[in-house]
């Protein structure tokens, strides 16, 4: 009995409210054909803004995993332990330490480390900034194709309230505009969370760029202090007679 009378409780509040649903279809409805190609831009930024959310945060805590494995050894001076370390790591941060561990033991100068490790940045950070763009660009095509449908229905308001009676002109062509200008509407409702999703990502990629600098910069500084150190343990040559 309980459940008959919930049921129907939900079937008399459906019928007294047509519900969000209803308004949403019939939005959709009303705005004409431009309005599938903008839900379909859409779903595919969504798409491609998801994928990159969860890439950026794997790729941010595997970065912060690697670093926390690899500071204390580097801290010790044990560079050929930190390089096993790195080259097993999949992160970002333990590839381009390899890089740069892989000229220590070679007598390279700073310069040539340095530049070892920008290397490594080049190389991953297309992977970082992999489809991200596209957002941006989905979000203008969001939104021409709106202003597109709300002009091809402007038109065709206009040319068919052309030969109407002009008593009725004015109520046809006003119940056109508004329908043509659902397309608009539903343009900037794809484009507006496109373009937030792609400035939010921008940030994120941007911040972890800059830690795997920070990381790649701090590197280079134990390098340089555990120079001096090994050569100041080195005893100096005798000189010739």
């Amino acid at each position: 009995m309980a459940q008959v009378e919930s049921t129907n409780l939900i079937a008399a509040a459906e019928q007294s409210d047509p519900g969000l649903f209803t308004t949403i279809v019939s939005f959709f409805q009303d705005g004409g054909a431009f309005m599938y190609p903008i839900m379909i831009v859409f779903i595919f930024g969504l798409a491609i803004a998801v994928e990159r959310f969860i890439f950026l945060n794997l790729m941010k805590a595997k970065n912060q995993s690697a670093w926390k494995k690899l500071l204390p050894i580097l801290n010790q001076g044990n560079f050929r332990q930190a390089m096993e370390v790195a080259s097993s790591s999949k992160s970002a941060v333990g590839r381009i330490l390899a890089y740069g561990l892989s000229k220590v033991g070679k007598g390279r100068r700073h310069d040539d480390l340095e530049m070892a490790m920008e290397e490594g940045l080049m190389e991953i950070l297309p992977r970082l900034e992999k489809r991200t763009p596209y957002l941006a660009t989905f979000a203008n095509i969001a939104t021409l194709l709106g202003l597109l449908g709300t002009i091809l229905g402007l038109i065709k308001a206009f040319t068919a309230v052309a030969n109407v009676d002009p008593a009725e002109k004015a109520n046809i062509l006003s119940a056109s505009i508004s329908i043509a200008m659902n397309t608009t509407a539903f343009g900037l409702m794809a484009a507006i969370p496109l373009l937030l999703a792609f400035t939010f990502l921008q940030t994120k990629t941007t911040e972890i760029v800059d830690s795997i600098e920070m990381a790649s910069v701090k590197f280079v500084n134990l390098i340089r202090d555990a120079r001096p150190s090994e050569s100041a343990k080195t005893p100096a040559s005798k000189p010739k007679a």
